[in-house]
């Protein structure tokens, strides 16, 4: 089985609306063993190792489907086996995921598999393990020549697979956490490797690691941690406290501990997890021992007064005590036969245990500190205790030591539940967990004498939401709920806008529409990553990336985000879900590339943001494959755009109340109308929007339109879409290389970066309804990575409406020959009436539009379709014509001139039809006529 592409998709994507990961695989010869081929041996073997697969209900939907798949007829193939393997190995690690699909992809033998993960790198992994795992249960004549049989032992890389799994987990407070925003349709994201979540987005935004949130104030933080300070500050609010003192050497420790009365206990003043605390301490040489211990953790020590009892840990979250938990130091009970290291040994079988804080409850280890504890006890690692014989490990009650919890929630007397609030406010923090120790929680401090050893920020949630004995609480509801009261916002306004051409500008129109209504808003679009206006990130920014970076700025409070057929390919949406989705239209462009071979699958691609719509999604009635998208969205409302007001579906849509934006044709021109619950409401006269230059881009009155719908969705009133589209102007630094004119010179020049067979059809028609006085001259490029019948369509479409062609290379010519796409355009200029004495080849594009900037005269029009377009227009406003002037029609007798880059000048002999240099050499193919 042979890899061919490995895609992790984030957010919604084309295989479903979550994270998933898709392998290309290709078979080769094992095209020809399906399972049952194989034999019952290569199964039983399977699901010897993962028994777990019994259990996957596959297309049947109930346990066993998976197995009587593999059984019946011929079975089933083995990409749909690795797609199920995958999927079990990450349950095995503790990952809940079910989801997954195998089907054919392409040439006979390849298969895309395709199953849901949580955590990228761990997907990737059991991926690649469940192909390992398959390889070794081949007879060993399919065996792939490089496949280490002697050195794959699958249980000791299962066993590595798990462990590094959970160190990619994020911890059970954390985890806890997240659940709980999520069953409150809070958006979260892992920010990085450890456990920082953002919750929400935008200006909404709250961050959390474990129980440290984007409120809990440093200077809290800072105090807590410094456990002197924290004894003095609780002691001088009134609240019970452990006499104290601070020391630097082994002889203070040993004054202070008889200045208190012994038994006392000493600590280091800024460790945690119970790390070098010795409690108890009767005699001199015990406290200079503890001293030394204490001081491998802090150079600064503490030495305070024993408290006997029991310690609880009682968690504060803004201002009330949500839970209590007695928590009880690791111990083995002796049973008269198995030694102390034994009892452990059989201990840490419990499953509820785990390495750290990976689980309920953490591994005991009889490390260095455990056997010092065990000798000040009388005991050794080899000791057998006694029947019924109780023995401590450590003297801290910490749970990442080892100990457990009892829930005593219910028994706190109210002086206790007074006691902690207060000592959390005194501290200043916003969740906060107080160490109290008592002989009986139900009795009050002022008579048992019990007294707070600790206050700790960032408390663990574990021995809460799992005690070891008790009612587990919902601890992590209220954090949330802290962070987010219930009605508060989480979220900014998402616009998600798609198509294959226009997104560019209508994501800008939006943009501006509701920056003008009072947003801050943050758009990402193919030039890059404006917040509030401002270009923040350059480049490509149409994809999950754009949004992650305009998703987290906190600035932030409405996302625009143009979505391109890429980033949905590369890597899914990289959000849940939007609030309104647009898409414009779905005509032939990038076909051929990333299996996307037809615009119907094309239009499936771009119906994602449709389906994931949450209020309103708005599709192009006049566009059969965008009108299709319709029937898959699942928003509260749907709108529909159409140029056509009699346009029977539509007209049907607004009988039932429904919203569309309709051009209306009128005596004084056309009027752009909302309709909505059944009133009609004009909006505005195309001629009065700047970017359609006097209602003549028919293009840009969709795409106003578009964006007269989205605004609409996201609750902009009339007025204010209004004055959006009033005041938009398609000035290069509005819409930069999207029809971008320029009249201050003696000829007009319009600057687009049409780069598909539907946006140069569209600018050609405009360029025919705004004329010229004189000639007009297109300089005409296609990227590279374009199809060949593409290329020529485009040609074709061009033919006719110019009198001159300069054809030319994008700056990338991605992958084709140097002069290949503009011989190509010659070509087919050629073959649909363009004279030759009407064109010219121009190799390097920054050349090409030059030329066309030096030929154009008064009264001309110039089209530049430039894919540098900042390059473009920088030529353009820097221009100087030279004051000659004339037709271009009238100044090209004689044979078409070709310009090579930096290599000379060349002429093409039209009546032999190929191009040869000044030698008489021959450069280029035939070009037929």
């Amino acid at each position: 089985m042979e890899i061919k592409s490995i895609v992790a998709y984030q957010g919604p994507n084309i295989h479903a609306h979550f994270p998933v990961i898709r392998y290309t695989v290709d078979l080769g010869k094992l095209e020809e063993w399906p399972t049952m081929r194989l034999g019952h041996d290569f199964i039983d073997r399977l699901l010897g190792y993962l028994p777990g697969l019994q259990q996957h209900g596959c297309s049947y939907n109930t346990a066993g489907g998976f197995v009587r798949r593999m059984l019946e007829g011929e079975g089933t193939w083995l990409g749909h086996v690795m797609e199920h393997v995958a999927i079990e190995l990450q349950k095995v690690a503790g990952s809940d995921v079910s989801f997954g699909k195998t089907r054919a992809a392409g040439p006979r033998g390849h298969y895309d598999v395709v199953y849901e993960y949580h955590d990228e790198d761990v997907g990737r992994h059991a991926g690649n393990l469940s192909l390992a795992l398959i390889e070794h249960l081949l007879p060993d004549e399919l065996k792939p020549e490089q496949h280490p049989e002697q050195d794959f032992d699958f249980e000791h890389e299962l066993d590595d697979f798990i462990r590094y799994a959970r160190s990619r987990d994020v911890g059970p407070s954390t985890a806890a956490l997240v659940s709980a925003a999520g069953k409150r349709a809070i958006p979260c994201t892992r920010l990085n490797g450890e456990s920082l979540i953002l919750l929400g987005y935008g200006r909404f935004q709250k961050r959390i690691k474990a129980t440290l949130t984007s409120e809990t104030r440093q200077i809290a933080v800072d105090q807590a941690s410094d456990k002197e300070e924290t004894n003095r500050t609780l002691h001088d609010a009134g609240l019970p406290v452990p006499r104290q003192r601070k020391v630097y050497n082994a002889g203070d420790a040993v004054d202070s501990a008889e200045r208190i009365g012994y038994p006392v206990v000493v600590k280091p003043l800024d460790s945690n997890h119970g790390q070098g605390i010795s409690i108890k301490l009767t005699r001199p040489e015990q406290v200079e021992l503890a001293f030394e211990r204490a001081q491998e953790y802090s150079r600064r020590v503490l030495v305070e007064s024993y408290i006997p009892g029991s310690d609880h840990r009682m968690l504060v979250v803004n201002g009330e005590l949500l839970a209590v938990a007695r928590r009880i130091p690791a111990h083995v009970m002796g049973d008269g036969v198995h030694t102390v290291e034994e009892l452990v040994e059989e201990m840490n079988k419990d499953p509820r245990r785990g390495v750290g804080h990976e689980n309920v409850l953490t591994r005991v280890e009889l490390d260095g500190a455990a056997k010092h504890f065990l000798d000040d006890e009388g005991f050794s690692p080899g000791t057998v205790p006694k029947p019924g014989e109780t023995v401590y490990l450590c003297a801290t009650a910490n749970l990442s030591t080892g100990g457990t919890a009892i829930d005593v929630t219910d028994s706190v007397h109210p002086d206790n539940r007074e006691m902690a609030v207060r000592a959390i406010r005194a501290i200043g923090l916003d969740v906060g967990g107080v160490d109290f120790i008592t002989t009986d929680i139900s009795a009050s401090y002022r008579e048992t004498g019990g007294a707070i050893c600790e206050v700790n920020a960032c408390p663990g949630l574990r021995m809460h939401l799992a005690p070891s004995d008790g009612t587990p609480r919902d601890v992590a509801g209220p954090i949330i709920d802290m962070l987010f009261p219930p009605g508060a916002p989480t979220t900014v306004p998402i616009a998600s806008i798609t198509g294959t051409n226009g997104k560019t500008t209508t994501s800008r129109m939006l943009a501006h529409i509701m920056k003008l209504a009072g947003y801050t808003v943050g758009l990402g679009t193919t030039d890059g990553v404006y917040i509030d206006g401002r270009l923040t990130v350059e480049g490509d920014m149409t994809g999950a990336t754009s949004a992650r970076i305009i998703l987290a700025d906190s600035a932030v409070d409405a996302a625009v985000l143009e979505t391109a057929r890429g980033g949905l390919l590369r890597c899914g949406l990289g959000y849940p879900e939007c609030n309104v989705a647009g898409c414009l239209n779905v005509t032939a462009d990038h076909l051929g590339l990333r299996g996307v071979e037809t615009v119907e699958q094309m239009a499936e691609v771009k119906r994602i943001v449709i389906e994931v719509a949450k209020d309103m999604a708005v599709v192009n009635a006049d566009d059969p494959l965008c009108l299709k998208m319709a029937d898959h969205s699942h928003a509260n409302r749907l709108g529909y755009v159409t140029m056509n007001p009699a346009h029977p579906l539509v007209n049907e849509h607004i009988r039932a109340g429904g919203v569309a934006v309709i051009l209306e044709e009128e005596i004084n021109g056309h009027m752009i109308t909302l309709w909505d619950g059944g009133h009609r409401f004009p909006l505005l006269w195309t001629h009065l929007i700047p970017a359609t230059v006097q209602g003549l881009a028919l293009h840009n009155v969709q795409n106003a339109m578009f964006a007269a719908a989205l605004a609409r969705g996201l609750g902009i009133d009339l007025e204010g879409i209004r004055l959006g589209l009033r005041t938009f102007e398609n000035t290069f630094q509005q819409t930069p290389g999207r029809m971008n004119i320029y009249d201050q010179h003696p000829f007009r020049v319009i600057l687009d970066y049409a780069h598909n067979p539907a946006a140069v059809k569209t600018m050609c028609a405009f360029v025919d309804r705004l004329g010229a006085a004189r000639a007009k001259i297109i300089s005409l490029t296609v990227p590279g990575d374009r199809r060949d019948e593409d290329v020529l369509e485009i040609a074709r479409i061009a033919a006719g409406h110019f009198e001159h062609y300069i054809c030319h290379r994008d700056c990338d010519s991605r992958g084709r020959a140097h002069l290949e796409v503009p011989e190509m355009l010659c070509y087919a200029l050629r073959e649909n009436g363009v004279g030759a004495e009407q064109i010219e080849v121009i190799a390097d594009e920054q050349a090409a539009n030059q030329s066309a900037l030096e030929m154009a005269g008064p009264g001309d029009l110039l089209l530049l379709l430039s894919e540098d377009y900042v390059r473009a227009w920088e030529q353009i406003v820097r221009f100087r014509p030279n004051g000659q002037a004339g037709h271009v029609a009238e100044r090209r007798p004689g044979p078409v001139k070709i310009r090579l880059d930096d290599l000379g000048r060349f002429e093409w002999d039209s009546s032999m039809e190929i191009i040869r240099d000044e030698r008489g050499v021959r450069l280029a193919r035939e070009i037929e006529d």
